[in-house]
């Protein structure tokens, strides 16, 4: 019989690699995404979209450095996804977090604890996978950013292929559902200012790279290591530079 997997936010940067790699394992992908008629926040179009599903694969995300506005979106849609996934029969649901987001009181970080909180007490057998930055991180703080600056927080970091995460997903998805899972992580720490000056030089781009510092309770709690991989994570292969040079 055909697995259907749904991948919410299935149109993200780790969505697409998601239900990419949701064909390649032999699965039918569900997208859920606004563009598909599905919406997270109204929960218009759920109930149809986990009919017959096996697995959800929850990447969905909110652009946002408000811890408001984080909570808020996590508590909504995980509370919307939890419930339909419930009446649907969805046997395993896996989330995808962030290493810190337990230790690191970032804004948006806090939206992500709740997540957790919801999935791991909610009706429907969870895994969650926390994973570092993706190597996707340093072009996203350019482009972000007011010309002609570069902004990049001084932190340190192990970042990791967007795809490696999604093969993860996907491998977490067609399992048991197995609690929190070891971290995810890059080869090797980085600094996140280095990775943003490697990636304008490798374009060409002509801009000032301004190391921001992180500040108060946050950032002593990430020069402590808050963001970094504990000692049982689980390494990817692709390197910063190799990811450069392949993207």
């Amino acid at each position: 019989m055909d697995m259907k997997i749904a991948v919410a936010g299935g149109t993200g940067l780790v969505g697409r690699l998601v239900v990419d790699e949701v064909r390649r394992a032999g699965a039918t992908p569900v997208v859920i995404a606004r563009s598909a008629g599905v919406d997270l926040v109204t929960g218009a179009g759920l109930a149809a979209a986990l009919d017959g599903v096996h697995a959800v694969v929850d990447t969905s995300n909110v652009d946002t450095m408000s811890a408001r506005r984080s909570i808020a979106f996590f508590e909504t849609a995980t509370g919307h996804l939890l419930a339909a996934g419930a009446a649907a029969g969805v046997r395993h649901h896996v989330a995808l977090s962030i290493v810190g987001c337990d230790r690191v009181d970032l804004p948006y970080y806090r939206g992500k604890r709740r997540q957790e909180e919801l999935v791991a007490a909610g009706p429907v057998p969870w895994s969650v996978l926390r994973a570092t930055q993706f190597h996707e991180f340093a072009e996203q703080l350019i482009s972000r950013s007011p010309r002609p600056l570069a902004l990049a927080p001084r932190m340190r970091t192990q970042p990791v292929a967007a795809r490696e995460v999604a093969t993860e997903l996907v491998a977490t998805a067609v399992d048991r559902p197995q609690g929190l899972l070891p971290d995810l992580a890059g080869p090797r720490p980085e600094a996140m200012d280095v990775m943003v000056r490697r990636v304008l030089a490798r374009r060409g781009g002509r801009r000032l790279v301004v190391p921001v510092p992180m500040v108060g309770r946050a950032g002593r709690q990430t020069k402590a290591g808050g963001l970094l991989p504990g000692a049982d994570a689980t390494l990817g292969v692709e390197t910063f530079d190799e990811w450069l040079a392949r993207a």
